[in-house]
């Protein structure tokens, strides 16, 4: 997961959009970070999802092997 001085900024950045405005640079850098953020979080959902074990009712294994 991102470092909590990048989560920091982030949030920094979207208060400061709400309240004034960002600078072209600030808006590239709330890009890049936003970018960022969604890569480490969809990683972060793709490995917790490979460790789920779905059970049917009868109580079978049936995950998806993948």
């Amino acid at each position: 997961m991102l470092s909590s001085e990048k989560i920091a900024r982030i949030n920094a950045l979207a208060k400061k959009a709400k309240m004034e405005g960002l600078t072209a640079e600030e808006k590239q850098e709330q890009l890049q970070l936003r970018t960022e953020y969604i890569a480490a979080f969809r990683a972060s959902m793709i490995e917790t999802l490979h460790h789920v074990k779905v059970i049917d009712p009868n109580g079978n294994d049936v995950t998806p092997k993948n």
